[in-house]
């Protein structure tokens, strides 16, 4: 798992360092920023993969869990200082929110939640990044099977051009300097279009090999595992 950033939000002192220097103490801890509920929007509420409330002053808790829910990427931990806490309602409305009361344990509690949200963000993280990477091999396969069907049609232009090219550089003379060096440059470009196209068909042409190898051996397993 690549080191993850936590933000600690928490006008109590006592409980930030608290939680910093507990999970600093585990083998894989985070990148861990400390803020007050004054001054948390000065480290930006995007980029962290957890944000872990803590006691703050008067309705600051509102303001920061609703700037939070903005980003449903960050995943939220938030210490409940008992049942009537306000911050409960809102907390039932963030699909990352977890809820930890502050009791006997909560330390441990809240330690062992926000390490599980994070092995979750991650694991969406992972989904997402090989989601895309899926979707981009689409795209890569589609333009090569375009270029595979239209890979006759391209040969057969070139060897217009060059068929063409080669014709009007047979008679030179009834060419200016400046056109023959124009059609030597067509000829010359049409030649490296169609030395890209042959490798481009022994590339095709391996890959299907390289298929069929592949089909076989699959099958040849299969046939032993199945006759075994």
């Amino acid at each position: 798992m690549i080191q993850a950033s936590v933000l600690i939000v928490s006008d109590d002192t006592e409980f930030a360092r608290t939680v910093a220097t507990r999970w600093q103490s585990q083998r894989h801890s985070p990148e861990i920023t400390l803020a007050t509920s004054d001054l948390w929007l000065t480290s930006g509420v995007t980029g962290y993969a957890l944000a872990i409330v803590g006691p703050v002053r008067g309705e600051k808790s509102a303001e920061i869990l609703s700037a939070l829910e903005a980003n449903p990427s960050t995943a939220i931990v938030c210490l409940l200082e008992d049942q009537r806490d306000h911050r409960t309602a809102r907390l039932a409305y963030h699909r990352h929110a977890l809820a930890v009361p502050k009791k006997d344990g909560w330390l441990e509690t809240l330690i062992l939640l926000s390490s599980e949200a994070l092995r979750r963000v991650d694991a969406v993280n992972r989904a997402q990044r090989a989601e895309r990477v899926a979707l981009e091999s689409q795209r890569q396969a589609a333009l090569g099977r375009y270029m595979l069907e239209m890979r006759p049609a391209v040969n057969n232009a070139l060897t217009s051009v060059i068929g063409n090219a080669d014709l009007l550089l047979l008679e030179p003379e009834q060419l200016s300097p400046q056109c023959q060096e124009q059609v030597r440059t067509i000829h010359a470009m049409a030649l490296r279009l169609n030395e890209v196209m042959q490798r481009f068909s022994s590339l095709a042409a391996e890959m299907r090999a390289g298929e069929k190898e592949s089909q076989a051996e699959t099958e040849l397993i299969s046939h032993r595992y199945v006759g075994g």
